[in-house]
């Protein structure tokens, strides 16, 4: 009997975020492999893998990232081709986790949907799930299958160190008191002070009060959150933080989500730089001077190469990431 051969990985994109999965691949020193998503005349989706996956561990790049509910299915019919095609083993890697948000009961008669999404990624046949920055850690326990969580702030942080700031005196701020931990991690990072933006009597969009908590008068301001979207979290901040004496304000958050008047807010807004990282395409059209895009490509290829190998991701979380690179 002839020895049987070692499952080779494979890396498939879908359409949310084709960029990203090239830059993986060129990490990995492979190709993407062949797949063709087209849609039947009623706008049905239809995948079909063009390529033998026989035995092999598959990884499938798939943010479901806006429009959310098409990546999500086409997602989950890929994950039903690569099963029915005998994958090995089905990882799927979401940099930017939709629904994320949805991860409790705020009031009678909601659902949990990002507990929803998680069943019907086990149910369709994921074997392990990779992830970038989910908005609550917590949600790692809604699988029962291997979660690996990657975090976006060593990653910003190495960036943010090699950034011009000129000597200024930084200062991190969270947005707000569900930042507090990320923003915590990178004042740790940096070795800078932590300053905290308490908004009370939140309603919508509208904050009947707004204090600043630490020291930010005359000092270089950076906010820090997981997810930018509406951008009125962050322009709330930028305003108390300017009305304080801050010198200048930058933010940092590894999803760009950008929606609705996002972009036209934050050019009209007194904030420098946003850096985000690519978990989510940004179209030409919402590129504007002030966000700078730091690529999580090597991280991404870093944890598939260990996971590959049997070996420990762990160590992609223990210290500033070294491996970032700034997109053009």
């Amino acid at each position: 009997m002839e020895k049987i051969e070692k499952p080779k990985l494979k890396l498939f994109s879908l359409n949310s975020n084709r960029p990203l999965a090239e830059k993986i691949a060129g990490k990995l020193g492979i190709k993407l492999g062949k797949v063709n998503v087209t849609r039947f005349d009623d706008g049905e989706i239809n995948i079909n893998i063009e390529e033998s996956i026989r035995g092999d561990d598959v990884y499938v790049v798939q943010s479901t990232s806006y429009p959310g509910n098409e990546y999500l299915i086409e997602l989950l019919i890929m994950i039903d081709a690569l099963k029915r095609a005998s994958a090995k083993e089905i990882n799927v890697v979401i940099p930017y986790y939709g629904y994320a948000r949805q991860d409790r009961k705020a009031k009678a008669r909601e659902p949990i949907t990002a507990k929803l999404v998680a069943n019907m990624l086990e149910a369709t046949g994921a074997d392990r799930v990779l992830v970038l920055d989910l908005h609550a850690a917590q949600l790692q326990g809604y699988f029962d299958i291997p979660v690996d969580h990657l975090l976006g702030v060593p990653l910003l942080a190495s960036y943010i160190l090699d950034y011009d700031f000129n000597g200024e005196e930084l200062v991190i701020v969270a947005p707000h008191h569900g930042a507090i931990s990320r923003a915590r991690m990178m004042a740790e990072f940096l070795d800078v002070p932590l300053a905290i933006v308490d908004r009370r009597g939140t309603k919508g969009d509208t904050v009947e009060k707004v204090n600043v908590i630490g020291e930010v008068d005359d000092k270089v301001c950076i906010i820090v959150d997981d997810i930018i979207d509406t951008a009125n979290t962050i322009l709330i901040a930028t305003k108390a933080l300017t009305q304080e004496g801050a010198k200048n304000v930058f933010a940092a958050a590894t999803h760009g989500v950008f929606s609705d008047q996002s972009i036209e807010k934050i050019k009209q807004a007194n904030i420098e730089k946003i850096f985000v990282t690519d978990s989510i395409y940004i179209p030409i059209e919402k590129q504007i001077n002030k966000l700078v895009q730091v690529t999580v490509s090597e991280l991404i290829a870093d944890a598939i190469e260990r996971i590959f190998y049997n070996e420990s991701v762990s160590p992609l979380f223990k210290n500033k990431y070294e491996g970032f690179e700034k997109d053009n």
